[in-house]
């Protein structure tokens, strides 16, 4: 559910589906004309994107020919009919239409509602709504500032590192979002491990277990892609709610996505991969912009290994604190990026002249107060019994609701001293 998506152009498909009802009615059985142009214009879309990837030199694109017994259909506004928990679908000519039931109200006056996509995730039917959401008004000298800039820092450990321009910062954490991939890769090789005897061989038609099996890891692998998808959005949320007490503007997100074209091994391209960049990006992007914040996306090469102080290159350290050698600066390593990619200008080059606000005010926050182990007991029940035996310290308090941590406000002190100072 975001806002309206921007017009495709109408020319590509023209010439390969001059009009689905001339085709004959057993050709998309009881779809309608408008369902069947979804389909066909989803698999131009992926079809002409392999194409495009293969001409530039990247082989592994493969064209979209496996055939799929499921796949996602779209209705714009005015041929599908919102009735409260109720959707009626259209079908085709002679055919009785098609009501769905949903789990819960949609979220936006059906009059904001531009289009509709039934689809199938992990062996359940979903809808995923497309809303025109307006803008968001503020009062009189509380709207955002475009003079206030903030930077944004990317990061797996923390998703979003936020450095304002009055000494102000925030911290988002998301060691729940690592721990779930962690432990579902576990689970998902323990389950592998179990089954392996059970495999059918190549060519073999598995047998009703096998099935079950199978159907049982799509529903799991679909709940962790929800999961996983609504911290991101929790985190983003936090990052804009923020931005928007302190009246930014603008954010300058450091744009890491060149460190997916380099291949630095299997355990490392697994967490690139897991990191999830793209997602990340997207959201933070869409609800800024519902937000009246503009979002720019600038180049981070060398902000976690670049002293603030004294410019000078210091070694990239291996935990959150950076140290740099020569003025003898230290501060937190994320943040110190956050407030280096404030300063820069999209499309600009690597460093700047501007003077970099580190925060010294910096509140924490976790994403994911919905995962397993990230509640009260502080335990994820897919972990082992064995795993908690012997001494595990003194039991630490549980978190107070609202994602809050348990850290002080200002816990993150940057010091600057001059050389030979003690």
């Amino acid at each position: 559910m975001a806002a309206p998506p921007s017009r495709r152009p109408a020319g590509r498909l023209s010439a390969v589906v001059p009009g689905t009802s001339s085709l004959g009615a057993s050709t998309f059985a009881e779809l309608d004309s408008t369902g069947a142009r979804s389909v066909l214009r989803r698999f131009s879309d992926a079809w002409f994107a392999a194409a495009k990837r293969r001409k530039a030199g990247d082989l592994s694109a493969r064209f979209p020919r496996r055939r799929r017994g499921l796949v996602p259909v779209r209705w714009y506004h005015g041929t599908f009919t919102l009735d409260g928990r109720r959707v009626r679908i259209p079908t085709a000519k002679g055919t009785a239409p098609l009501w769905v039931r949903l789990a819960r109200e949609v979220p936006y006056p059906a009059e904001q509602v531009r289009s509709i996509t039934l689809l199938c995730e992990g062996g359940r039917l979903f809808l995923d709504v497309t809303a025109e959401v307006p803008v968001a008004v503020y009062p009189p000298g509380e709207e955002p500032d475009p003079a206030r800039v903030a930077g944004v820092d990317l990061g797996i450990i923390h998703p979003y590192a936020v450095a304002g321009t009055d000494g102000e910062g925030l911290l988002v954490s998301g060691r729940a979002i690592r721990a779930e991939h962690r432990m579902h890769l576990a689970d998902t090789k323990a389950r592998r491990r179990a089954v392996a005897r059970r495999a059918p061989k190549p060519g073999e038609k598995g047998s009703r277990r096998w099935r079950q099996y199978r159907r049982r890891a799509r529903r799991v692998e679909g709940r962790h892609r929800r999961r996983v998808r609504q911290a991101q959005h929790e985190a983003a949320r936090t990052v804009v709610s923020w931005t928007v007490r302190q009246r930014v503007g603008v954010l300058h997100v450091g744009d890491p996505r060149g460190v997916l074209d380099i291949d630095a091994g299997r355990r490392h391209n697994l967490r690139l991969r897991q990191w999830q960049i793209g997602p990340l990006l997207q959201v933070l992007t869409d609800k800024a912009t519902l937000a009246g914040i503009t979002v720019r996306l600038v180049d981070e090469r060398g902000t976690s290994s670049t002293c603030p102080a004294c410019r000078r290159r210091v070694p990239k350290p291996r935990g959150r604190t950076l140290s740099c050698p020569h003025c003898r600066f230290s501060g937190h390593r994320d943040l110190v990026a956050a407030a280096s990619i404030a300063t820069r200008i999209p499309g600009g080059g690597p460093t700047t002249l501007a003077t970099v606000v580190l925060p010294q005010v910096v509140p924490h926050r976790r994403a994911g107060r919905h995962l397993p182990g990230a509640g009260r007991s502080r335990r994820d029940p897919r972990r082992p019994p064995s795993a908690a035996r012997g001494s595990v310290g003194p039991r630490r308090p549980a978190p107070p609701p609202g994602g809050e941590s348990l850290a002080h406000t200002a816990r993150i002190h940057n010091t600057y001293r001059l050389p030979g100072e003690r």
